[in-house]
């Protein structure tokens, strides 16, 4: 008997090997389905985009760039990689692209490598009003890398202070100043924050995480072309491959690239990069751009109607495809923490958030955030956001109350099997 004929069968799926990870996974995807996901950073990929990043890339290393690897075989890798770069150069008219970063954050850290040394200094929107933990919080290694100074949103509009970020830029003189944030729902004005850093002989890093699928749709201002460099997550509203993306001119492209890596990371997750390459393309369809135009008409219906049900919306609306709430004026002794418990037993999944002015601690704010890009991609319009937002209000009113728990949780059911996901 031949060694290969003696072998034991390998097993082929999750369910023969691991059976513990096979119910997680099954799990998983059922709490998808019989769920509302309003978590602003989430979103539904297609079948398609799964099928890629679940692909035998995961067995490649393909460190270095396409016709440049450290590693023989990495033909593959290169179309790839290559299809992924020409879709995004497309998508966003960015010069220069770089696909490998493995998340938002990695992006960001790669512009930082490449333009920054250790004790230069950042200006960035205060967390608390929006801003993003890899623009400088003391706990990221932004803030324990760098001297990192903070602006703020005008307290009583909720809108950025543009005119108080030009001031501090001229006091604090920043090496780098970081537009873009993480629960801001009102348009950037990217030109402003560019004259400000042009003003101080500072680099413009503009953070499109979660708008990155707005803007390739062109339902939201591009900073393409204007900061030095674009940074961006591929799965919230672009619908791609989960990971990161920097764009810049021309004349940092090498820089990116090799601050990217060797510098931040090793090799790149190519299954990843095929997912990227996949929803991009879809990205590139017609339409997407309804799609997008839809996610912020969801979530401006959104917005209007939790606010005629009395709840305090950061800014008066949005722009964008997330909500603010801040719940104090309504609501004063709840907290975000408790309404989001409340409503995930519902199931309904959004987060609690700080806001502008936060009392509270960051790990029990007064404030909830939702977002639409995966309603959206179930096939939601505003009629069914007016009754998501009836569903958060009820809730947050009555948070204990059996009967309107019930109700909410019958009223999720009927718009979850009236909108099936992965079927």
């Amino acid at each position: 008997m031949s060694q290969e004929s003696a072998r034991e069968p390998r097993p082929e799926t999750v369910r023969d090997i691991d059976p513990e990870i096979a119910d997680a996974l099954g799990e998983e995807k059922q709490r998808q389905r019989d769920t509302l996901a309003m978590i602003a950073s989430e979103n539904h990929v297609s079948e398609a985009v799964m099928e890629a990043q679940g692909s035998a890339f995961t067995n490649k290393y393909a460190e270095g760039y396409p016709g440049a690897r450290y590693y023989a075989g990495c033909g593959p890798s290169d179309t790839v990689e290559e299809l992924a770069i020409e879709r995004a150069e497309e998508l966003w008219g960015a010069d220069h692209v770089n696909v490998q970063p493995h998340s938002g954050t990695q992006a960001n850290m790669g512009v930082y490598t490449a333009v920054l040394e250790p004790g230069d200094k950042i200006l960035s929107l205060e967390l608390d009003h929006g801003g993003h933990l890899s623009h400088g919080h003391p706990a990221n290694f932004t803030g324990k890398t760098y001297e990192v100074e903070q602006y703020e949103v005008d307290p009583d509009t909720g809108y950025i202070d543009y005119e108080g970020l030009r001031e501090t830029a001229e006091s604090f003189d920043p090496d780098i100043i970081v537009s873009g944030y993480s629960a801001y729902p009102r348009e950037v004005e990217f030109e402003r924050v560019q004259e400000a850093a042009e003003a101080v002989d500072a680099y413009h890093l503009a953070d499109i995480a979660h708008i990155t699928g707005l803007v390739a749709a062109g339902v939201h201002q591009s900073p393409v072309g204007v900061a030095d460099f674009v940074t961006g997550s591929t799965h919230k509203t672009i619908r791609a491959g989960r990971g990161g993306i920097i764009m810049c001119d021309e004349e940092y492209a090498d820089d990116i690239d090799a601050a990217v890596f060797p510098g931040a990371q090793g090799g790149p997750l190519m299954h990843n990069v095929a997912g990227k390459a996949v929803g991009f393309k879809e990205a590139l369809q017609p339409g997407f751009e309804q799609y997008a135009k839809q996610v912020v008409e969801n979530a401006r219906a959104l917005a209007d109607h939790l606010d005629e049900r009395g709840l305090e919306i950061v800014s008066g609306g949005t722009d964008t495809h997330l909500v603010l709430v801040d719940l104090r004026p309504s609501h004063p002794d709840t907290t975000g923490g408790e309404a989001e418990e409340a409503l995930e037993s519902i199931g309904l999944v959004l987060n609690a958030n700080t806001v502008p002015g936060e009392t509270r601690s960051p790990f029990n704010p007064s404030g909830i955030r939702a977002g639409t890009p995966a309603l959206t991609t179930r096939g939601f319009g505003e009629a069914e956001m007016v009754r998501v937002a009836n569903i958060i209000a009820d809730v947050v009113d009555a948070p204990n109350d059996e009967d309107v728990l019930a109700a909410a949780s019958d009223e999720v059911d009927e718009l979850t099997d009236s909108h099936p996901l992965y079927e």
